[in-house]
């Protein structure tokens, strides 16, 4: 017993020099899915304009625990019309243990949303399918750019602030 003990104890150590990143769960956080103009829009010529809007946010849970939520809303409009609207938040809690706080932002900020984008991706593809229109698929998104564009934007607003 001893022995399983001290052994247990040196794992224990060598996984905290190590960074560990695990996902302890993946979820569908909120959804909704309007057809304001049916059935009317079923009968017009599918020739949509598609608006797709993505953003995501993180937030620390517990001690190593971070919550990290993407959000996509997907409009289609028929001559001013609005065929569908779609919002779907996709979230996922994830143990980052190990990690400088240089390295937690690309993974909550990249990482984790990339992780999560098949998810979204699919739960997005059934409402609109299951809505009566052909499937709407995304495209793939360079999650890096993504990030990169968001520590632009902060950026720009904490220098406008400044001002």
């Amino acid at each position: 017993m001893a022995t399983n003990g001290t052994y247990q104890k040196e794992g224990n150590e060598q996984q905290n020099q190590q960074p560990q990143f695990n996902i302890q769960k993946i979820y569908v956080k909120d959804l909704s899915f309007e057809t304001p103009n049916s059935p009317h829009i079923f009968t017009k010529e599918w020739k949509p304009e598609i608006n797709i809007q993505l953003s995501s946010k993180n937030e620390q849970i517990a001690e190593h625990i971070y919550e990290v939520v993407l959000s996509v809303t997907a409009a289609a409009k028929i001559n001013d019309q609005t065929a569908f609207l779609t919002e779907v938040q996709q979230a996922g809690i994830f143990n980052l243990v190990g990690y400088t706080k240089e390295n937690l932002g690309p993974l909550l900020g990249s990482y984790c949303p990339a992780v999560l984008f098949p998810f979204i991706r699919e739960v997005v593809t059934d409402l609109v399918t299951k809505g009566g229109f052909p499937p709407l698929l995304l495209a793939p998104v360079n999650f890096d750019a993504f990030y990169a564009q968001q520590l632009q934007q902060q950026k720009s607003s904490v220098d406008t602030i400044k001002n």
